[in-house]
């Protein structure tokens, strides 16, 4: 039975996504509006019925349009807003989505969140269950992406509330964007208490995207990436430019950081377009833990800390070494220039010490991500006897 679903699957694809034949064939125009007009809806509820009957019956191929995969740790009392989120999405319809939760190692009660909630959810929109027990968000994304059966995933921490319509408008830009490895939502802050002073200096570090109303392309030379939350890969795009062991999915002090600026910069460099997209809105719950002054300054030292290596990745071997050294002396003016500018508040002022602690840990950051690497292959090799 999963054979002959296989080769229905496999014919419906070809169909629709090979390339036009050499020699097309002239329409009238009549006949050219009735190719072009949309199935009957109870003719898209049939196909969308049976690629899921396909999906279940043939876990390894890709036969939805979209995979939506919440990456969680110690989530129970976040979890249920997102899935709230995606439950109430609409104009999905005709589409053929699954929505994947990845336990990262999680100790409270987020698995039993999912199965409260699998016990309700609509059987046209699978609910799956993973668990991956190596911390840090870079793993449960790769775990992911082994996971999902569709060419599109799309990535959620359990802190982003999507807009009714991200679903939607997930797919229809990579429909329309083949050549797009990922692109990014635009992300507006949820805040839990007022943001210190000067916030919008550092928003962009905390996952906050706002890059106007029409569609953009990350050009390398701007050195700008999106951020993981929100962020649609192409399945493809991934399993051809990213390894499978990130340096920097490990954690840097309390957290991991820049394992997904790694992610999409090596897409970049394997020759895929990388997009913000602003019709996939979505809110990021920030609490009021977030701004705490200790908790910034070590998010901060993290980010300084992985810039070598994503600096790095944005460009080619030959030029890295003069590059090294062109960044160091520049991050010692940034530090000068600071001091100079704001003097006192580079230690009474939150957002501005913020700002210290990443250009010293970015002067930092060459020495520490060689010691890094070294300790990673050391690890690798003695794992081996």
């Amino acid at each position: 039975m999963a054979e002959s679903f296989l080769a229905v699957a496999e014919s419906f694809s070809a169909g629709v996504g090979s390339p036009p034949s050499k020699r097309p064939i002239a329409l009238d125009p009549q006949r050219r509006a009735m190719a072009n007009r949309p199935l009957p809806s109870y003719t898209q509820r049939l196909l969308r019925r049976l690629r899921l009957k396909l999906a279940n019956a043939a876990p390894g191929k890709e036969v939805l349009d979209l995979s939506v995969v919440i990456c969680t740790y110690n989530g129970e009392h976040r979890l249920p807003k997102v899935l709230d989120c995606l439950l109430a999405q609409l104009g999905t319809e005709h589409l053929a989505w699954e929505v994947i939760v990845v336990d990262n190692n999680s100790t409270d009660g987020t698995a039993q969140v999912f199965e409260t909630y699998q016990q309700q959810w609509p059987q046209d929109i699978p609910l799956r269950y993973a668990f991956e027990p190596r911390q840090g968000a870079g793993y449960a994304r790769q775990s992911a992406i082994t996971l999902a059966r569709s060419p599109l995933i799309g990535f959620l921490d359990d802190d982003n509330h999507p807009a009714l319509g991200w679903v939607v408008a997930a797919h229809r830009f990579g429909q329309a964007h083949p050549q797009a490895g990922a692109y990014g939502s635009r992300i507006r802050g949820d805040f839990e208490v007022t943001p210190p002073p000067n916030f919008g200096r550092i928003g962009s570090l905390l996952a906050l995207t706002e890059r106007g109303s029409a569609p953009l392309l990350y050009a390398p030379k701007q050195k700008v990436l999106p951020p993981a939350a929100g962020l649609v890969v192409r399945r493809q795009a991934w399993l051809g430019s990213v390894p499978e062991q990130l340096s920097l999915a490990d954690a840097i002090g309390f957290r991991a950081a820049g394992e997904d600026l790694e992610v999409v910069l090596h897409m970049q460099r394997h020759g895929w377009e990388i997009w913000y997209n602003p019709a996939m809105r979505m809110q990021h719950e920030i609490p009021a833990s977030r701004f705490e002054r200790d908790y910034l300054l070590q998010m901060f030292r993290g980010i300084g800390l992985s810039r070598h290596r994503t600096r790095m990745l944005s460009m080619p071997l030959w030029q890295r070494p003069l590059a090294a050294h062109a960044y160091l002396i520049n991050d010692i003016r940034k530090i000068v220039r600071h001091l100079v500018k704001y003097q006192g508040e580079v230690v009474s002022d939150t957002v501005t010490a913020c700002e210290m602690r990443l250009y010293l840990y970015s002067l930092i950051s060459p020495f520490y991500i060689t010691q890094r690497l070294w300790r990673q292959r050391w690890r690798r090799w003695s794992s081996k006897f």
